[in-house]
């Protein structure tokens, strides 16, 4: 567990493409909460960044203009 409990560690798990399984991103908590009141997670670049509830429902945030959000991403707890 992290900070204050709350869980550090998951993978997040996008749909994949017609050609390819889905693509998996493992992202950690930070000190920041998203706009549902829940923990955001980010990747080593920082570029994907996921609000993640209690109960792993994922909410994509945008990092750049012109990003749009992504639906159907599922978070696998790695850790705690």
């Amino acid at each position: 567990m992290g900070r204050d409990g709350v869980r550090s560690v998951y993978e997040l798990v996008f749909p994949g493409m017609a050609e390819g399984g889905p693509d998996i991103v493992r992202v950690t908590v930070t000190d920041r909460t998203g706009p549902g009141g829940n923990p955001v997670y980010e990747d080593a670049t920082g570029i994907i960044q996921a609000e993640i509830s209690e109960r792993s429902e994922v909410r994509v945030l945008a990092t750049g203009a012109g990003q749009e959000p992504v639906q159907g991403v599922t978070a696998r707890l790695l850790s705690g």
